[in-house]
Parts: structure tokens; C-alpha cells; sequence
């Protein structure tokens, strides 16, 4: 952006924890280094407890002294919404991006960002991870219109998202920048290193699945997987790195039913910034059996850390992951998932893959996503 801005960037952050909350400090913190002046408004109630599946919505990392965070944002109080409104009105930033992911926060984000076009100044930039949700419910596509219909233009991170946006709006801009690398987990370690710190066997080699475990994941699938014959062949184990979203019992269920315990590594827990990097150094190949899916951090995890992927052809999964060069785009059953298991285990495929990966995370630049929001200020 030409000249030094001021922009507010609406969602989670620092003490809410997940990568939304990541991201948008990040994004925050590039947007600084580029000279602008940023503020983010975090919630200080994003979801009533009733509605939140895991643990805790909160951090246990330290704050980010760099950046300026306001923990005022109340996602069900519509007096909260008002006030907050103004309160940004009043500062007439030149860019405000609400990051959307949830119908949910449609009234409370939609309410806010149409107070604060009052000012005839502000651009208001959608940035939506997800405008349908994978997991849907009544009322979905109502809320979510409120939310379009606040927003002057949109930042979108995969086709799919940008293709179910234009339901939403024929006329309003759309820029698409892909998932940038996630590079705020700290550096690589050795694979030597990783399985000392996860206290792991160096009798076998790893696959890994990686984040939060919600039914549209497809967790399901890759058990399966695991169970097929010619994969417990292999010397290989599966890390399940994350906090259960959805139904626990059911997974155990059919672990049991599977008798695959043997091959499990169970990290049902929440995984925090400094240990991602373990998980991830310690793992071949990187497992995103999803049912559904729009774009996707843990990829972009994986090509921060040199890991070839194997996704799902779903949403965008399939625009990240170059088939049989970085990884394995497949079918969404557990046979097609085992098959690609097997290939990269018996023909050898890390090393091709992985220096396909390192030329390819060339593509997926925070420098692209400054330049498509320099492009939607316009």
C-alpha cells in the first residue's frame, strides 16, 4: 500500500488461541513491517460456553508485545456491537478486514462493520475463511448475508470459498490469495530431535494428523487406512496431534472395533505454538483426509516445514497440493488414502516430493496477500 494506513483488523487474537487468532497476528505484524498502523479487535466472549466443543478458548502463550490488541469484542451482546462500532467509527481507519468463518458471527461482525461505514471513510474488506460452514445449520445463509452485506469487498483463500462467496454477491470484488506459509512456529528441528522430544520410537516412521478433530476432518477415513493389511505391514505409526472437537467415544469405538491401537500415537490434546514444530519434524507426510474443506493452515504448515501432503479432493485442498509431486491428491475413502500410503512408503517418495515442496512454498507468500488487500483498498 502506497501510504502508511491505518487499518483494524475485527477477530480472534491473543488471549483467544487457534490459527484464526495466529493468523491475525501474523497478518498484523506484516502489515507493520510494512509501516501501517494496526489494531485488532479480539473478542472478549466469542462463543458462550454451551457452543464451544473443546477445552478452553484461551491461550496459555504469552501476548504479543508488538502488537496492539483490544479485547473488547462481545460475539452476543448487541449493545457491545454498537458500542464497538462506534468506537472504531470514531477513528476513521482507512481499511477495516472482518475475518469471517462462522454464520454465528454474522449479526455481531455485520451490525459492527455497517456502524462504522457511517464515516463515508472506511473500506471494509470481508476476509472469509468460510462463508457455508462444513458443519451446517438453520439460519446459516441468513447470517452469513448480513456479513456480505456489510462489507465493501472480499479476501478469499481458496477458489471454493470465492465460488460460494458469488451466491452471496454478483457485483462486489473478490481477491483470491492463497493460504500464506505459516512461519511464526519457530524453526525446524532435526527428525533425530523431534522423536526425543515427543519421546517416540526410532523403530518406525510417522505419518501425522494435525489439528483439531471435527468430523468433517475424516479422521475416520485414515483409521481405516491404518487398518488396511498391507499398511500395518509398513513400520509406520499415525500421530493424531489435537484436541477433540467432536464425539471422542467414537473414535475410540473404532479404534477398538479396528484393533489398530498399536499403530496409534494419541495427542488428543491441544498442541501449543512452540510444540507444532516437533510434531510436524517428525512426520514423512502430513494426512488431511477431509470430507469437506475450504483452504487449510495445517497445509500450509506442511510446506513451512519441507513435509509432502497427502489431501483429499475437496474445497481447495486439491490447488495446494501438486498430485504424485508434493504429495498425493486423493479420493475421500480409506482405500484411496491407504494406496497413496503405501506408494510413498514402498517406492521411496519422500525425497522427490520434498524438493518438489521446497520449490513450490515459493507460491504461498504474505506478499501476495498485502498486495490482494492493497488491491481491494483501491
Amino acid at each position: 500500500m502506497n501510504h502508511k494506513k491505518k487499518i483494524v483488523i475485527i477477530g480472534p487474537a491473543h488471549p483467544l488461541r487457534g490459527g484464526i487468532a495466529v493468523f491475525n497476528e501474523r497478518l498484523a505484524e506484516v502489515l507493520q513491517d510494512d509501516g501501517h498502523e494496526v489494531i485488532i479487535y479480539s473478542f472478549s466472549l466469542q462463543y458462550p460456553n454451551f457452543l464451544f466443543p473443546g477445552k478452553t478458548q484461551y491461550s496459555e502463550d504469552a501476548p504479543p508485545t508488538q502488537l496492539n490488541i483490544q479485547v473488547k469484542v462481545n460475539s452476543v451482546n448487541p449493545f457491545n456491537w454498537i458500542k464497538i462500532g462506534r468506537e472504531i467509527q470514531r477513528m476513521n481507519p482507512d481499511i477495516v478486514i472482518g475475518r469471517f468463518w462462522l454464520p454465528f458471527m454474522g449479526p455481531c461482525f455485520g451490525t459492527i462493520l455497517r456502524i462504522i461505514k457511517r464515516n463515508k471513510k472506511t473500506r471494509i474488506i470481508g476476509f472469509v475463511d468460510n462463508i457455508i460452514p462444513h458443519e451446517k445449520r438453520p439460519g446459516d445463509y441468513i447470517l452469513a448475508k448480513y456479513f456480505v452485506g456489510a462489507c465493501d469487498a472480499f479476501l478469499v483463500m481458496s477458489k471454493s470459498v470465492e465460488v460460494q462467496l458469488r451466491t452471496f454477491t454478483k457485483e462486489k470484488p473478490i481477491a483470491l490469495a492463497e493460504h500464506p506459509i505459516s512461519d511464526n512456529f519457530g524453526n525446524a528441528v532435526s527428525y533425530e530431535a523431534a522423536l526425543e522430544h515427543l519421546k517416540l520410537s526410532k523403530g518406525f516412521r510417522y505419518l501425522l494428523f494435525f489439528g483439531f478433530i471435527r468430523d468433517y476432518k475424516g479422521l475416520d477415513l485414515l483409521l481405516e487406512a491404518m487398518a488396511d493389511e498391507r499398511v500395518q505391514k509398513l513400520k509406520i505409526k499415525l500421530i493424531v496431534a489435537g484436541e477433540y472437537y467432536s464425539n471422542e467415544e467414537k473414535y475410540k469405538t473404532q479404534i477398538d472395533s479396528l484393533g489398530i491401537e498399536n499403530q496409534l500415537v494419541m495427542a488428543t490434546k491441544f498442541i501449543s505454538n512452540e510444540e507444532v514444530r516437533y510434531y510436524f519434524c517428525a512426520a514423512d507426510l502430513i494426512t488431511q483426509p477431509y470430507k469437506t474443506a475450504t483452504q487449510s493452515g495445517v497445509s500450509s504448515l506442511g510446506y513451512f516445514f519441507d513435509k509432502p501432503m497427502l489431501v483429499t479432493k475437496v474445497g481447495g485442498l486439491p490447488e495446494i497440493v501438486q498430485h504424485d509431486k508434493a504429495g498425493y491428491v486423493v479420493d475421500v475413502n480409506p482405500k484411496a488414502i491407504a494406496d497413496a500410503i503405501v506408494d510413498f512408503y514402498e517406492n521411496n517418495r519422500s525425497e522427490e516430493f520434498v524438493t518438489q515442496v521446497k520449490i513450490d512454498k515459493k507460491m504461498f507468500s504474505w506478499e501476495a496477500m498485502v498486495e490482494a488487500l492493497e488491491s481491494l483498498a483501491k
